[in-house]
């Protein structure tokens, strides 16, 4: 992967190898009792193929800071942006706003923009006219490590 910096966010853009895909278990992982091993199927599963539905228009991002916590995403998670998805109020977007990457929840009306952290600490933003802004992408998912 390619990646550079803007704002608070690190940018990547994926590559495809072919022939690149993991291990998967068709039947579902029991968060309670253990199911006999020979109850899996397995399978190759290719991430590319989940996560990316447009390959032209998608991109990575690793998150850095807390104003989205509240929305599962947290410092330095992966995010999955989809360019080529249409903003609509309530989605989480990467947005370019004055001159630096952000990623919030689009609060959208008929006559007003608004950017909304998930995090109570940091502040709602109010889109205006004076605003250099642009909603660069839609986050479609993360990857987190545990």
């Amino acid at each position: 992967m390619i990646a550079h910096k803007q704002g608070g966010l690190t940018f990547f853009t994926p590559e495809t190898i072919d022939g690149a895909s993991g291990h998967f278990f068709d039947t579902g992982i029991s968060a309670g009792f253990p199911s006999p091993a020979d109850d899996f199927k397995e399978q190759r599963l290719s991430l590319d193929e989940e996560l990316v539905k447009n390959k032209e228009a998608t991109f990575y991002a690793r998150v850095s800071g807390q104003s989205m916590i509240g929305a599962g995403l947290d410092d330095n998670d992966l995010l999955v942006i989809d360019r080529s998805l249409e903003p609509e109020n309530n989605r989480i977007a990467v947005c370019f706003l004055d001159g630096e990457f952000t990623v919030k929840r689009l609060r959208v009306t008929k006559d007003e923009v608004w950017l909304q952290p998930e995090n109570p600490n940091y502040p709602i933003i109010n889109i205006t006219e004076e605003n250099n802004f642009l909603i660069w992408g839609i986050v479609t998912n993360v990857i987190k490590k545990v």
